[in-house]
């Protein structure tokens, strides 16, 4: 999100340096307001149901385009709490275990992800956002190169299983891409200079 008012005095904002970033200041003396335009915490899980991993489609996305169930975390509670209310909040599962695998990146919505994996139980009964489910065994899963995806991988990996990822435009294996070969992209991405 991008204010171009002050949120707080209603003056325009103006892009200032400050702490070695462009940021949305406003110049009010008396006001002080910055915003900081930090990531959300999104939760994500890993669910691991009846023996197999459960990939979810949202409602808004196109066929074929499953992932984790994830959602934000709410005001005043944990993010083991808050993985399991999505869970049940989306899927009618209920959660038995819950262990971190990690936490991952996603600039593109400005999001940072905690990611877990969840034993779960019960019956299934998506709600309104979600429009279907599928069930894939570990040894078959094939993932995604972006957000949750890595934290699949990482799931898979700590297990034994085989980790392949694909492209999800044409559909074919690609390389690992959390072995990157470039690192010359670690030099743009400093906080502040030197």
């Amino acid at each position: 999100m991008q204010y171009r008012f002050c949120p707080q005095c209603g003056a325009p904002l103006e892009v200032m340096p400050l702490s070695g970033r462009e940021r949305h200041a406003c110049i009010q003396p008396e006001c002080g307001f910055v915003h900081w335009n930090n990531p959300l915490p999104v939760l994500a899980a890993v669910v691991e149901y009846e023996g197999k991993l459960l990939l979810a489609r949202n409602a808004a996305w196109p066929e074929q385009m499953f992932a984790l169930v994830t959602g934000f975390l709410e005001r005043d509670e944990t993010p083991e709490l808050g993985v399991a209310r999505e869970l049940k909040e989306e899927t009618n599962l209920d959660t038995e275990a819950v262990s971190l695998i990690g936490v991952y990146e996603f600039m593109r919505k400005n999001e940072l992800i905690i990611a877990y994996h969840v034993k779960a139980s019960g019956n299934i009964a998506l709600s309104e956002e979600l429009a279907e489910y599928k069930l894939v065994a570990p040894e078959n899963m094939r993932i995604w190169s972006a957000g949750t995806g890595f934290a699949v991988a990482d799931w898979l990996q700590a297990r034994g299983y085989p980790v392949r990822f694909f492209d999800r435009r044409t559909g074919e294996d690609i390389p690992d891409p959390r072995q990157p070969s470039d690192f010359s992209v670690l030099s743009g991405s400093l906080q502040y200079r030197v």
